[in-house]
């Protein structure tokens, strides 16, 4: 077997669905445990228990914000839980937005184990939630996602008529990252795990906002630079790396969110039905 065989062969051993699933997931870094709460930012908030389709239970935080315009449904990246967010659901709370926070499954106190199509239902029953439960309007429901969240957010748009979808930090594919790092790998043959990011946006006539660093290491960004040219929306350039954008550039993101909410969102709704 040649040198160059042996590679393939032990890049495919890698790239195994249960190994990647490993690669990708990182629900117990830094921790599983919900280390805070809104309360700590002084935002009240209301727990909540979300039924899957497939049977899992979803832990969320709901919290209202003062005659709000809207609400926005927020999906985390691939490592942490909701108590690592608390940070973004201040944030949409000045812009006069209620939030719902979820962890996926198998993130923080949800129950079962994360996969791709696992995200997808999550994501729909967290949409369900919000307009069966909480009685909200769809076109007032604004998706954001940050990194995985990204993905997850962009499938979601293309199932329901949401008033606008904010990719932060997102990636185009798992593939096209998985060739960034392993470039004498052939990933679109092995990786599994997909979200096509970049397909679902040409498919979309959703309003579009992307928010990348110039200096992520992780998402590099070209691939917010693609997004943004498959949806025509507008690309919002942010100091720092991945892990950092959000507090290196908070003017900068505050200023880029409240712009798009005045133009999806463009009058208040009012509060609604608990």
């Amino acid at each position: 077997m040649s040198i160059l065989a042996g590679l393939l062969a032990l890049g495919a051993l890698a790239m195994t669905p249960s190994v990647q699933k490993q690669l990708l997931y990182f629900p117990n870094e830094p921790s599983r445990a919900v280390r805070a709460t809104p309360a700590d930012a002084g935002l009240a908030f209301e727990e909540a228990r979300i039924a899957t389709v497939d049977g899992e239970t979803l832990h969320a935080w709901y919290i209202p914000a003062d005659s709000a315009r809207g609400v926005v449904l927020m999906f985390h990246g691939n490592a942490g839980n909701i108590g690592d967010r608390i940070g973004f659901a201040r944030l949409f709370h000045g812009l006069g937005l209620d939030t719902l926070l979820v962890d996926y499954r198998g993130y923080g106190q949800s129950t079962g184990a994360p996969s791709e199509a696992g995200t997808y239902r999550d994501a729909e029953a967290a949409w369900r939630y919000l307009v069966e439960t909480r009685q909200r309007s769809p076109e007032r429901i604004l998706l954001h996602g940050r990194s995985l969240g990204g993905a997850v957010a962009a499938y979601l748009a293309t199932r329901v008529p949401a008033a606008g979808l904010v990719l932060d930090s997102t990636f185009t594919s798992v593939p096209d990252i998985a060739e960034a790092l392993y470039p004498w790998l052939p990933a679109q043959w092995f990786v599994r795990i997909r979200y096509p990011t970049l397909e679902r946006l040409r498919t979309i006539d959703t309003p579009v906002l992307v928010l990348h660093a110039r200096g992520d290491e992780i998402v590099p960004y070209a691939h917010g630079q693609r997004l943004a040219e498959a949806a025509g929306a507008t690309l919002i350039t942010l100091d720092g790396s991945h892990n950092t954008s959000n507090e290196a550039s908070v003017t900068v993101y505050r200023e880029a969110m409240r712009a798009f909410v005045d133009r999806v969102l463009p009058a208040s709704e009012g509060r609604s039905a608990p």
